[in-house]
């Protein structure tokens, strides 16, 4: 898509307090919601945007579809939505989240690169603005609450995942310990007289010992290795949890007023 064909004005108030509103002329008619939100691989780091089609913030509300923009020629109206951020050099990098008409079918290729390429003009251009870091620290105030909230179940959950592995792990040891007793029981009877069950008790098929005894001894290793990650986990949304409130009680003692001299 030409991106010239793009018209895009800002409305008398393009500033909305954590966000701005486009109003679409040209390839598309109708609104774009640009806010901001965080990093998608760091929860308490503002310093993305998201560009949502339609006038409000599709995270928060619902745009009712005679709102959400159509392709100039089109009769269909779309929802979708577009996060921009930038990498570790500063390139922009674009998540794309699935586009679809207001009755939920899925649109053409050339309508959904126009519907992110819309989605991206709106984007680059709030991260262009003066106003981008007051949207950032807006967006962050807004969304702090559901954050904590969401993080605390995070690091909740991966603690029990963790002691749910930590238990298999242990589990694994008598289990791995019984079905090897088992397996040379069977071999020290065939050693002492040949036959074929017992030669078939010792075979490696699904629910053997043999089979047993691998699994055991696979299932110990790999549940220290989960454990260890989920813990790594619960501690990562621990200490970005941590790192919100921090900005959180910053941004309250920017507020208070200096003591009065005396």
């Amino acid at each position: 898509m030409n991106r010239d064909s793009l018209t895009i004005e800002t409305p008398a108030g393009p500033l909305q307090d954590d966000a701005v509103i486009f109003e679409l002329g040209g390839a598309m008619r109708g609104s774009v919601h640009v806010t901001g939100t965080h990093h998608p691989q760091h929860w308490d780091r503002f310093t993305a945007v998201r560009a949502c089609l339609g006038p409000v913030n599709a995270y928060q509300d619902t745009s009712p579809d005679h709102a959400l923009p159509r392709l100039a020629r089109g009769s269909s109206s779309y929802r979708g939505s577009l996060k921009l951020y930038t990498d570790v050099v500063g390139r922009f990098e674009v998540s794309v989240y699935p586009m679809e008409t207001a009755a939920g079918h899925e649109p053409s290729p050339k309508t959904a690169a126009t519907l992110t390429a819309v989605l991206q003009a709106c984007a680059e251009h709030v991260m262009q603005r003066e106003e981008l870091p007051a949207i950032l620290t807006a967006s962050r105030q807004r969304d702090t609450p559901a954050l904590l909230r969401f993080l605390a179940w995070s690091a909740a959950h991966h603690q029990a995942e963790a002691a749910r592995y930590e238990r298999e792990a242990r589990a694994a040891r008598p289990a791995l310990r019984a079905a090897m007793a088992a397996w040379w029981t069977a071999a020290q009877w065939f050693i002492a007289c040949p036959h074929p069950v017992l030669l078939l008790v010792l075979a490696d098929y699904p629910g053997s010992l043999s089979r047993t005894v691998a699994v055991e001894q696979w299932r110990g290793p790999y549940c220290r290795t989960a454990a260890a990650r989920e813990h790594e986990y619960a501690r990562r949304a621990q200490t970005e949890a941590d790192s919100l409130r921090a900005q959180a009680r910053a941004r309250s003692r920017g507020r208070r007023p200096a003591p009065a001299r005396r």
